[in-house]
């Protein structure tokens, strides 16, 4: 096999059109975390999807390339397991963004995590190329989660209730 392989050059460019897809429609969630001045905003929440999307792309590419004859015996490959692996990653990732503090037995962060959760299903759905479902998924995370649950029942928190949202941010 040639140092570049001209030949696969089409596969990769459209693994890439998957990962930017994957990155503009994260960027969508993670637009709603940058208005709160969230940890993970904009940038994280893109780079999750878009590393969703690449891992599962690179899957496809080795499927294609390891499933000829010769390499069935030696090499297995199982596209779930990649999945599976980017979401034992974002777990990771959320945990970080997860903080619980001793006065009041107050937690912060679990918004977040679950916002950085969606992004990587987001990007797992553009790098499957299911960009209806990846699209769907995006906007019903822009108008469901940001307009209406945070928004909307943050302000009745803090009116009604006189308390923060769950996750110890701000009401806007």
């Amino acid at each position: 096999m040639p140092f570049i392989d001209f030949a696969s050059w089409p596969l990769e460019l459209s693994v890439l059109g998957r990962v930017l897809a994957a990155m503009i429609l994260g960027g969508l969630i993670g637009f709603e975390r940058e208005l709160k001045s969230q940890s993970a905003g904009l940038r994280t929440h893109m780079l999750i999807a878009g590393a969703a999307a690449l891992i599962v792309g690179l899957g496809h590419l080795l499927v294609r390339d390891y499933s000829d004859e010769a390499f069935r015996e030696l090499v297995q490959v199982d596209p779930v397991r990649l999945i599976e692996a980017v979401v034992a990653a974002v777990g990771f990732v959320g945990a970080g963004t997860i903080i619980r503090r001793r006065e009041g037995e107050e937690v912060q962060g679990l918004t977040t995590a679950a916002s950085l959760l969606m992004a990587a299903g987001i990007g797992i759905a553009a790098g499957l190329e299911n960009y209806v479902l990846a699209g769907g998924a995006s906007l019903l995370c822009l108008i469901v989660l940001c307009l209406i649950v945070l928004w909307l029942l943050g302000l009745w928190e803090k009116r009604v209730l006189g308390s923060k949202p769950d996750d110890g941010e701000p009401a806007s």
